[in-house]
């Protein structure tokens, strides 16, 4: 017997935005899914202050998920950064063109000196007056915080104990110094991607924008991979396992995550020094997905640097452990985390949203 929720469904309204990582807001971005969702176009909504379209009393507090940690030392290294989390799950009214409140189900991601928005409309959900900014961390420790918008102070509240229960862990515990960037792809629907082995090599989604935070993780310039085929920066023997990655976020409104190689040396330059596939040290990542109608950002953070993989005497790369994934390795989604949490999995937003 079929559940109601395994049946088909149409696509909720959704969009993705970016705008500046500050008190400001700007928009920078912002594609062409808002109409649907909020019935702004994109020309009037750019420039704009983001937390202007904010319809709940906390908007001038939400800027301040993103604000940096104090430095130590003003001479601190600029590699990386110390932020504990970097992905945030947020439900939030947003005011549309005709002066009402939808809620949305809002995944950012920061990075550098911008924050990635991907936003889910709930229309037929009845208007609730959010007085407090909730936000559940979807990597670092699993946090929950709560947003005051007189004080905006920030209670932090640690779930790691709570969601290590039942045998799933955090996505992520924070490293010192982390290295990250942000991606945006066009929608993996709207292009060829090769799901079963062909011996050529897929170039799937372009590059519509990225951090400059990129050149941290491999040897190339936001620049030079804008309009670029993603695909092209993996690893030759995670291409396959990339693309089942990208074929399981386009057809999911969830959160996924999941680990794969970069080259660390990719031939995106034409007339450039040629590093081979058998040279090219591999970066491996940990990557987290979201997809909307019109496109899928991808925050990336680098795990290590280790040497290509060996060939065997048919010419198959060998995977050491570190390398191996298996069919069900790494695609956990929101409501999974969420549901692991004795803290969230009772509160209807958390538990009951998709």
């Amino acid at each position: 017997m079929t559940r109601p929720e395994d049946q088909l469904e149409a696509p909720r309204p959704s969009f993705l935005g970016i705008h500046s990582r500050d008190m400001e807001t700007q928009i920078l971005y912002i594609s062409s899914g808002c109409r649907e969702a909020i019935g702004f176009t994109p020309a009037q909504m750019l420039a704009n202050q983001a937390k202007g379209y904010i319809y709940d009393s906390f908007n001038s507090a939400y800027p301040t998920i993103y604000q940096d940690k104090a430095k130590e030392n003003e001479f601190e290294d600029e590699e990386g950064d110390d932020d504990e989390s970097n992905a945030f799950c947020i439900y939030m009214n947003l005011r549309t063109f005709a002066g009402s409140a939808v809620l949305h189900k809002v995944v950012t991601m920061r990075a550098d000196n911008c924050v990635v928005v991907v936003a889910t409309a709930f229309p037929e959900r009845p208007f609730q007056d959010l007085r407090e900014l909730q936000v559940q961390t979807l990597d670092g420790k699993l946090q929950k915080m709560t947003i005051d918008s007189s004080t905006s102070a920030v209670q932090r509240g640690a779930h790691q104990s709570a969601a290590i229960q039942g045998g799933r862990a955090p996505l992520y515990f924070s490293r010192s110094r982390q290295i990250k960037a942000v991606l945006v792809l066009e929608h993996p629907e709207a292009v060829e991607i090769d799901t079963e082995e062909t011996g050529r090599r897929p170039t799937g989604p372009l590059v519509v924008f990225c951090t400059s935070s990129i050149s941290r993780l491999v040897d190339v310039d936001n620049s030079d991979i804008m309009n670029y085929p993603f695909m092209k920066l993996v690893s030759p023997e995670d291409l396959l396992h990339v693309s089942k990655f990208f074929e399981k976020l386009s057809q999911s409104s969830e959160v996924l995550f999941e680990t794969f190689s970069l080259l660390q040396r990719p031939n995106v330059i034409e007339g450039d020094i040629f590093v081979s596939d058998e040279e090219n040290q591999r970066v491996v990542v940990e990557a987290l997905g979201a997809n909307v109608q019109d496109g899928i950002a991808i925050l990336v953070r680098k795990i290590k640097v280790v040497a290509p993989p060996k060939r065997d005497t048919m010419g198959n790369y060998i995977h050491s452990r570190m390398h191996e994934m298996t069919e069900d390795n790494g695609y956990q989604s929101l409501c999974e985390f969420i549901s692991s949490d004795a803290n969230t999995s009772e509160a209807e937003g958390w538990a009951q949203l998709r």
